[in-house]
């Protein structure tokens, strides 16, 4: 593998880092620092710099699907969970159940939400569409104000690009 890259920039809602190789993303997630320490530049990886850019596009609202790689690293379990994810439509929310029952592993219910909280690579593998059986909101390891937050937004998004239509 290449050397570890690291960038950081501030988002609607904190500082989002994003860990890659020069070839893919393998780590995006929220951090609770408050200031940037180390902004994408220039001389980064392009990967680094299109993760950045695609990511800033979606929290404006004009993105809905991101295209740069990624690669992750879990038990083949974790990686049937993410994977799954990904199915999720935008703007739409499925229950643990649901992702256990797409997997073939109906009653791993909390084995799902255990591989959902292992995911590194927030908003990219939506673990913020994943909700309880009764439609609250549960478990996000980058906290609920910000699950809340990103499923409102994309809430918001989908429904002004369909009047668009």
């Amino acid at each position: 593998m290449n050397g570890l890259h690291h960038a950081e920039f501030q988002s609607p809602i904190g500082i989002v880092e994003i860990v890659g190789t020069d070839d893919a993303i393998i780590s995006i997630l929220f951090s609770e620092k408050n200031t940037v320490d180390v902004p994408v530049d220039p001389g980064s990886p392009q990967v680094i710099v299109d993760c950045q850019q695609q990511l800033e596009e979606y929290f404006k609202g004009q993105r809905m699907e991101f295209d740069f790689p990624v690669t992750s690293t879990g038990t083949p379990f974790q990686q049937k969970v993410w994977a799954a994810l990904t199915e999720v439509p935008y703007a739409e929310t499925v229950s643990y159940g649901a992702i256990a029952k797409a997997i073939g592993s109906d009653k791993a219910v909390r084995a799902v939400g255990n591989a959902n909280s292992k995911n590194k690579l927030t908003i990219v593998v939506p673990c913020h569409r994943i909700i309880g059986s009764t439609g609250k909101l549960t478990g996000y390891a980058g906290t609920l104000t910000r699950k809340e937050w990103l499923l409102r937004h994309e809430k918001e998004f989908a429904e002004h690009a369909q009047t668009l239509k």
